[in-house]
């Protein structure tokens, strides 16, 4: 009778001790019959650094320590307007998840969740997550203007160098920007480029050149080189390809006196002798916490770290989400990589303010709506996607194509 009642002890506590490993096991995220597959739609390819930023993190998704329970699978150089057919073609491959990667998907991409509650959606760059909320449907994205405003300081401390040389006047300091489309993303973005210029060379003006694509080499190409015939001295950009960073280079084995800030990616093995200084967003901050989440069952606004508005989220320098990339320190100005520092540090703190001044800005669409920036905008304050979309009066002029 005593054997028999060790033996029950024993069975009973060898079945709690292997519920107790299994229980351990879930919690580690290690389940053997967890499984996701997690699709990427793309505009591009990795020959676009926008696109190569994404495929960099879904690389890193394939190789993080998930167990083997995340299965990738990846539609590249998709236009916007066939992004439903390669998103249902996602969902009929069995993923769980889908990532989407151009603002242009945004539309197809809610309409599915509305039909498919079993699938989470991501959609970067979106801003339509809180219009009608979905459990499956979210958007993110860094905040991209502070990297955009560091790189203008940058352009500005190579500009306000260059005037000091002799090199160029004061009335030359102009910068030209290529953008991909009228957008708030882009004008948000150069806006805050020319404020970092200004906040150095307070006179410095601009000029803009749409290409109206996003992937467009040759467009891009064109818009720089048009930019440089008109005589600014830094090119920058909004754009997705290396294009501008070329035109920069050809330029000043020219002999023009030309730079470059690229975006995405370091342009110096591009443009050795012109690149100034990149920046970029990872989407890593986002991306891996959203599958860690859907692996686990969780609220993906739960697991991300970053300011969360709704089925939102974002995060500049102070999460992560925003980097500068490749200070070349042979071409910019001394003392550049301190100031980048110490520029990094303020927006962690909260300590820098980009929308202000005594600017007027005008809506490209409608004159009659203004924005006085004595009044500070804040930027992101209710969405991750940026919203700033005035032109700065007499700073900031849009070409035309010729």
């Amino acid at each position: 009778m005593k054997r028999m009642r060790l033996i029950t002890v024993l069975t009973a506590t060898l079945v709690v001790g292997f519920y107790a490993l299994i229980n351990f096991l879930e919690v580690r995220g290690v389940e053997k019959d967890k499984h996701l597959k997690v699709g990427f739609v793309y505009d591009g390819d990795e020959s676009a650094p926008y696109t190569n930023n994404f495929i960099k993190v879904q690389k890193k998704v394939e190789t993080y320590e998930f167990d083997g329970t995340v299965e990738v699978v990846a539609k590249s150089n998709i236009p916007e307007e066939k992004g439903e057919k390669a998103m249902q073609e996602l969902i009929d491959e069995g993923c769980g998840m889908i990532i989407t990667t151009s603002y242009g998907y945004q539309f197809a991409a809610k309409e599915l969740a509305k039909e498919h509650p079993e699938v989470q959606f991501c959609e970067a760059t979106g801003d339509n997550a809180n219009d009608e909320k979905l459990h499956n449907y979210h958007t993110f994205m860094g905040r991209i203007y502070e990297g955009r405003y560091i790189t203008g300081i940058v352009a500005g401390m190579k500009l306000k160098e260059l005037i000091d040389k002799k090199i160029i006047t004061p009335e030359q300091a102009k910068v030209g920007y290529v953008g991909a489309f009228p957008y708030p993303e882009v004008i948000s973005g150069y806006t805050a480029f020319i404020l970092g210029v200004r906040s150095i060379v307070p006179n410095a003006t601009m000029d803009v050149r749409y290409t109206n694509t996003w992937t467009g080499y040759s467009v891009e190409l064109k818009c720089a080189k048009q930019l440089i015939d008109d005589d600014c001295v830094i090119i920058a950009q909004h754009s997705d390809t290396i294009g501008p960073a070329v035109a920069c280079e050809d330029a000043a084995e020219a002999g023009r006196v030309v730079y470059c800030v690229g975006y995405n990616q370091s342009m110096s093995d591009i443009a050795p002798t012109t690149t100034l200084v990149s920046s970029r967003i990872d989407w890593s901050e986002y991306i891996i916490s959203a599958i860690e989440a859907v692996l686990d069952g969780d609220a993906i606004e739960d697991r991300v770290k970053g300011e969360v508005n709704g089925n939102d989220i974002g995060g500049g320098f102070d999460y992560g989400w925003v980097q500068i990339v490749d200070i070349n320190t042979l071409v910019v100005a001394d003392g550049t990589e301190k100031v980048v520092k110490e520029k990094i540090e303020e927006f962690k703190k909260n300590n820098i303010v980009v929308f202000r001044g005594d600017y007027l800005g005008v809506d490209p669409n409608d004159p009659s709506d203004t924005y006085d920036l004595n009044k500070i905008y804040n930027e992101n304050k209710n969405a991750s996607a940026p919203s700033f979309h005035y032109i700065l009066k007499d700073v900031v002029f849009i070409k035309e194509d010729e």
